[in-house]
């Protein structure tokens, strides 16, 4: 068979793939601490499942608008006006299965060869993969450890060339916890304006899960902007409902209409009673995602401390996400070395900070979506694999 070669430019995400491998070595008697994947390890909120369920035993059991169900998309846009300080329409609103799916139409609806798409590096792996993926070329956005892994405007503006067709932004920053600041957010806005033809992927996942005095800022804030931002945010990681698949997507009045049809011609709509949970989550008391939030500031502390008593090992303090990335340049170890010495040998997931651009390269992502129980285990058994090592490197020496 002959497929394509877009398809062999596809890349993956790594954590999954570590995922199944800490499964496995646990199925096998390890003990193993998974710090590797990102997901809450909170249940989703009582009210938002109670919601699903009387969702089906309401009967809604049949298709649904392509763009989502209107009362939904509402509840979207009065949520995001509290962010944007604008009145947002609704019908621009898209109600997708899970963030990706924006991503996957963004990218691929700017991306062709002979263009550019700017992103962070590092950054979530399925940015650069799905650049590759479209044939255009991926412009990286070097964030620094020593900016918390934040960026300034005029880094982002220097990459532009007459061949960037999209910038991909994402804050706060998987895998880096890291923030943007608001004024770096409004001298890019001031920027943009002289790039009238460039548009904006804003990732805007972790927007609700940010510590200290860090605050968010969106670029959906300014109208002059308008007709080139595209959001993406959801429920996942709010709202702890990583396995409901359910996100939505903000777009420029003159794409909403070909991305709902894209969306008619790839899964028809979005699962009927996922779409009630999501009301719910929206609508209902906000508790539970404060409680959640500040569990992930309490263990964020934790984690953070712990990393930087560990000989070899530093580590920035993340403002938000809920993701530690450790510098681990000082332990003799590439990222991809320490990442399996640990899962094999350790019993500790974590994943190399190449997994996420070569950028990564000396780094290492904890996320601390676990207990402080494990978060301390984890560090003991990390603390104690170098140790070991570098013991056995002395007497080889």
């Amino acid at each position: 068979m002959h497929t394509v070669d877009s398809l062999n430019r596809l890349g993956t995400e790594t954590a999954f793939e570590v995922l199944a491998r800490a499964n496995a070595l646990a199925a096998q008697g390890h003990s193993m601490i998974n710090l590797g994947i990102g997901q809450p390890d909170f249940p989703t909120p009582q009210h938002i499942v109670e919601a699903g369920i009387k969702a089906l035993r309401d009967g809604h059991h049949g298709y649904t608008p392509a763009n989502g169900i209107p009362e939904l998309r509402e509840a979207v846009a009065a949520d995001l006006e509290s962010r944007a300080g604008r009145a947002l329409d609704p019908g621009r609103v898209l109600i997708v299965p899970g963030g990706k799916v924006t991503m996957f139409f963004a990218i691929t609806a700017f991306g062709e060869p002979g263009t550019e798409i700017i992103y962070p590096n590092p950054s979530f792996p399925i940015y650069e993969s799905l650049i590759n993926y479209t044939g255009a070329k991926p412009v990286p956005l070097m964030l620094k450890e020593n900016d918390g892994f934040g960026f300034k405007a005029e880094d982002i503006l220097s990459l532009i060339t007459e061949r960037t067709r999209l910038i991909v932004l994402n804050s706060p920053a998987n895998p880096t916890g890291g923030v943007v600041a608001p004024e770096e957010i409004e001298r890019l806005a001031e920027g943009l304006e002289r790039h009238p033809d460039v548009a904006v992927l804003c990732d805007e996942i972790y927007s609700r899960i940010l510590y200290g005095e860090h605050r968010h800022a969106s670029l959906l804030a300014y109208p002059s902007l308008s007709e080139r931002i595209i959001l993406l945010d959801g429920w996942s990681k709010t709202y702890a409902m990583t396995g409901w698949r359910l996100g939505y997507s903000y777009w420029p009045e003159s794409l909403v209409g070909k991305m709902t049809r894209l969306a008619v011609n790839s899964y028809s709509c979005v699962n009927a009673a996922a779409q009630h949970a999501g009301l719910a989550a929206l609508n209902g008391p906000q508790d539970e995602v404060e409680k959640m939030r500040q569990a992930f500031d309490e263990r964020r502390k934790a984690i953070v401390n712990g990393l930087n008593r560990i000989e070899g090992i530093s580590c920035v303090e993340p403002g938000g996400a809920f993701y530690a990335f450790p510098n681990i340049s000082e332990t003799g170890f590439t990222a991809k070395q320490l990442e399996e010495g640990l899962l094999e040998q350790a019993g500790v997931a974590a994943i190399a900070g190449t997994s996420f651009g070569a950028n990564g390269e000396g780094f290492l992502r904890l996320s601390y979506a676990n207990s402080l129980e494990n978060i301390k285990t984890a560090l003991d058994r990390i603390e104690s694999y170098l140790a070991e090592h570098r013991t056995s490197r002395t007497a080889s020496a």
